[in-house]
């Protein structure tokens, strides 16, 4: 079988799913939407935005003049402290369920800079995000009722980022999301059928192709995974084995923001405007022990084939399984022509 050529599906070992694969379509012309391209310039400082240092946000409450990173309490939380612990079962079939998730929601600016993103940000400014980061999983996790603390980023409008200044949000839930609870039980699997971690061994199977790495440094490692549902997508991995932020040592947390720096760096020379994405660290669960837990964080970003065409999933991929055109390989090798440039 010929990867380059023919359709082929491919599994994630992370999820238990499937991808099909169809580089021969690579060369098909697109009539369909185009996107937008959102302006690049912004100010500095912009009376108008909720979470510029000194402004009244949504919600009425006026920031602080911070000079760092900000956190705050969502104004408008999708998740409450306050949801009773209770459970609906219709006629107790298992058909119409319903459970309480209580949570709590906050917000944290990378920078008091309305015009900055972490690919414009000096290194120690990220370093001071990876900190906060930190010592929000720390507080979140140590907290009753919460199971898991998810950090995630939407990057730029085409993402439904409704506020352009740098920032992310963090999730503390009760119970485990979805996403992370398949990669556990996969993770658990796995770590009981071999004895190894999925994460570590796939990572040496990866160093030892190449063809699939993007750039990395002692401590991490940003490739384009095997099973990549989207066309630049990417996972960044931890070298050593550990589970949470918390767990970083020494120069970790100075080589994650500079392989942060990198890789949203990278992204913003593939069509040369800012890149979009939903980014977001995969950290083990806040309760228990987890040693088949590995660190790791993806990179979802929707651009296709230039800065106007986005990738959508519809159809096939909706009712049957995600498909992509262009192979893992060869945005791992478009991504790597252009981090040189980065340095």
């Amino acid at each position: 079988m010929d990867l380059t050529e023919q359709s082929h599906r491919r599994l994630n070992p992370l999820t238990d799913e499937w991808v099909l694969v169809s580089p021969h379509r690579t060369q098909r012309p697109w009539q369909g939407a185009v996107e937008a391209i959102p302006p690049v310039a912004r100010p500095r400082y912009d009376p108008t935005c909720y979470l510029c240092p000194g402004n009244p946000r949504a919600g009425g409450v006026r920031n602080p003049q911070y000079r760092s990173t900000f956190v705050f309490e969502n104004d408008f939380a999708a998740l409450k402290k306050d949801v009773p612990d209770a459970r609906i079962d219709v006629q107790n079939k298992g058909l119409i369920v319903a459970e309480g998730e209580s949570g709590i929601c906050r917000v944290m600016c990378f920078s008091p800079r309305h015009d900055l993103t972490l690919s414009s940000m000096e290194l120690p400014a990220i370093e001071e995000v990876v900190r906060t980061w930190t010592s929000q999983y720390t507080e979140l996790g140590r907290m009753s009722g919460i199971s898991h603390v998810q950090i995630f980023e939407n990057r730029g409008e085409m993402m439904g980022a409704s506020n352009p200044h740098p920032h992310c949000q963090i999730w503390a839930t009760k119970s485990i999301p979805q996403a992370p609870a398949r990669e556990l039980s996969s993770q658990l699997s796995y770590f009981q059928s071999h004895g190894t971690c999925l994460l570590c061994d796939y990572l040496k199977l990866e160093e030892s192709e190449k063809s699939r790495i993007v750039v990395s440094n002692e401590g991490f490692v940003v490739l384009v995974p095997f099973w990549a549902v989207w066309p630049f997508e990417v996972l960044v991995c931890s070298r050593r084995h550990l589970g949470t932020l918390p767990e970083l040592t020494g120069s970790e947390p100075s080589q994650l923001a500079e392989i942060l720096k990198q890789i949203v760096s990278t992204y913003d020379r593939v069509f040369e405007v800012p890149f979009p994405y939903s980014m977001g660290f995969h950290q083990s669960p806040t309760t228990g022990d987890h040693p088949e837990w590995h660190f790791h964080a993806h990179f979802y970003p929707p651009l296709l084939r230039s800065a106007t065409v986005r990738k959508f999933m519809v159809g096939f991929e909706m009712l049957g399984t995600p498909q992509r055109d262009i192979t893992p390989e060869i945005a791992a090798e478009k991504l790597r022509s252009l981090v040189a440039s980065t340095k």
